[in-house]
């Protein structure tokens, strides 16, 4: 039987070096390195079950999965087709079963998450608050560049209220969005451990990890990071390391 035709152009990539496959829109919003790193930090151990919001098309889910075996992974995202191609693409690498992303808002969250069921949680937000740039025109690279209902403070108060007393949550973001995130983490988190991913050495960071830890007290620690590129443009041995070679980050 012939495939039926995708109502959207995609194309097929890969991830860690050929260890996740990837089908995504050919258009609008790509994963690049960002959910790998993302899924890089995360603490996740046999026997862990792990939330990402805003999981689009299962990059930072499948990486995560495939990098510790014995986790299992729940994605919640609000675009439907992207949740079409999360779903072909956790069949295409063989992690059913093991990873699963349905369609949900977290601002009216599907009745299947309970609150505090999750080990960890991890998030890739949009990285620009509404009316800080004008949208792009392509609708769903929109939505995943600029906030929309959900503003920043919603993702880190939905993402506490999902992990269990202890657990983790962990965000990728825009280094200049620093601020915000802490802000929204200041009396809900602690043991915060804040991650700068430098583009060269001697440069200023552009992204940032930011890990913290349900219902503790433990101060905030800044890291030293990682830097991406050498002068010459090649990714760094350590960073080669997370993005080809599925390694995680020590936070």
């Amino acid at each position: 039987m012939a495939e039926a035709a995708s109502p959207i152009e995609v194309s097929d990539d890969s991830l860690l070096g050929g260890r996740v496959a990837l089908r995504q829109p050919r258009s609008g919003y790509r994963a690049a390195i960002d959910p790998v790193f993302l899924a890089a930090a995360v603490p996740a151990a046999p026997g862990d079950l792990v939330l990402d919001v805003g999981a689009g098309v299962g990059a930072a889910a499948l990486c995560l999965a495939r990098r510790e075996p014995g986790c299992s992974v729940r994605g919640i995202e609000l675009q439907r087709e992207l949740v079409r191609l999360a779903t072909e693409n956790i069949a295409a690498n063989g992690l059913i079963g093991r990873v699963e992303v349905m369609v949900g808002d977290l601002l009216h969250p599907p009745p299947r998450l309970a609150p505090g069921a999750f080990a960890h949680v991890m998030a890739n937000p949009p990285y620009l608050p509404e009316g800080a740039a004008t949208p792009p025109p392509e609708s769903g690279k929109a939505q995943a560049n600029v906030e929309g209902e959900a503003v920043l403070a919603d993702w880190v108060r939905f993402a506490l209220a999902m992990v269990r007393p202890k657990g983790s949550i962990t965000f990728v973001h825009r280094a200049d969005r620093l601020p915000a995130l802490l802000a929204a983490m200041t009396g809900r988190a602690g043991d915060v451990a804040v991650f700068p991913l430098w583009p060269g050495a001697g440069k200023p960071a552009s992204r940032v990890i930011v890990r913290a830890r349900r219902g503790v007290a433990t101060p905030t620690r800044l890291l030293p990071g990682l830097v991406l590129h050498e002068a010459d443009g090649r990714y760094t041995a350590a960073a080669d390391a997370v993005l080809r070679e599925g390694a995680g980050l020590v936070l």
